[in-house]
């Protein structure tokens, strides 16, 4: 990296230079969408605005580095971590050492700020940078899929084309929004979810309006016979390829119920239309779904105040917790 290059917290006047650093960088649209999608992810989170960092060169910004804030629970007691998450480097000052100099520089900060970790998902070209910087390799989320017909699955298999971002429109169940208003009720379902050991997401009823609630990417639910508080999965048709696709993101059921969690994963299937469900093997039951060989993406960790990496086993993630982040 150059020495004319410093690097700075990021402030509320540098958003206008951000978005069209990631229009250049990672090809974002301008567009209306794409703001309300950077606003809802990095400053409505439940879990606290995204802390974030710029390099600039002569004053104008050349890379952004940011980090989702999340909640997990590790034995019942609240973890706070982050999620290295959208970082970008103008074209022109690529291979300068910008990416890494942001990603340490940000690593000291966030040390003091009583933050266990930082996790992510990085793609096989970027993943070795990261393992430098001193990130381990938890492993790979493995991807279960139920298809519609033996035929859907191949071409699953098969597929290498990422799933797109935005989600395609359905009218199967609820629109997630609506089902997650009711507070109270949510509230009773996630009292009534079989109690997690390892690591999961720190589930509140604020944390499920804000990840589901952001109309664009209409998330959908299906429901229990007697409402939200009987037992919901949430999910999302997103195309993949030539195949329309029902990621799954949650599945909430009292007690962890295997009939009725295999109930609401069906209806969510067959009222979405999709070729095939996906979710991550992590889950259980499996209800119909078989893994997908070789796909899913690979899960690193870097120990700020929790030095000590949990074992893979001890990881409870679903799709909801690293799709889109």
């Amino acid at each position: 990296m150059t020495g004319m290059t410093d690097l700075r917290r990021y402030e509320p006047g540098d958003e206008s230079a951000v978005m069209s650093l990631l229009d250049a960088a990672m090809g974002w649209v301008p567009d209306a969408q794409h703001r309300a999608f950077f606003a809802w992810k990095h400053r409505d989170s439940a879990f606290g605005p995204s802390p974030a960092w710029v390099a600039t060169v002569g004053g104008r910004v050349v890379g952004f580095r940011t980090f989702l804030r999340w909640e997990f629970l590790l034995d019942g007691k609240v973890v706070r971590a982050v999620r290295a998450v959208d970082t970008a480097t103008h074209p022109d000052h690529q291979g300068q050492g910008v990416f890494r100099a942001l990603t340490l520089h940000a690593l000291g900060a966030l040390a003091g700020e009583g933050i266990g970790f930082v996790f992510n998902t990085p793609n096989a070209r970027s993943r070795p940078g990261y393992l430098k910087m001193g990130w381990e390799t938890v492993g790979r989320l493995g991807v279960l899929a139920r298809p519609r017909s033996p035929a859907a699955l191949v071409r699953l298999a098969r597929a290498r084309t990422a799933a797109g971002k935005w989600s395609e429109p359905s009218d199967a169940g609820v629109p997630a929004a609506e089902a997650l208003a009711d507070t109270a009720a949510v509230t009773r379902l996630l009292a009534a979810l079989p109690p997690g050991d390892g690591l999961v997401t720190h589930r509140t009823p604020e944390y499920l309006a804000w990840r589901y609630g952001f109309g664009p990417l209409d998330y959908r639910v299906v429901t229990g016979p007697a409402g939200p508080a009987a037992g919901m999965v949430v999910f999302r048709l997103r195309p993949r390829g030539a195949a329309r696709e029902a990621a799954v993101c949650e599945e909430l059921v009292p007690g962890g119920d295997p009939r009725l969690t295999s109930h609401l994963l069906a209806r969510a299937l067959r009222e979405s239309g999709a070729d095939h469900a996906v979710r991550l093997a992590g889950q259980a039951p499996r209800a119909g779904f078989v893994p997908v060989p070789g796909q899913g993406p690979t899960l690193v960790f870097r120990g700020l105040d929790l030095a000590t990496m949990p074992a893979p086993a001890r990881w409870h993630l679903g799709l909801g917790d690293v799709e889109l982040m």
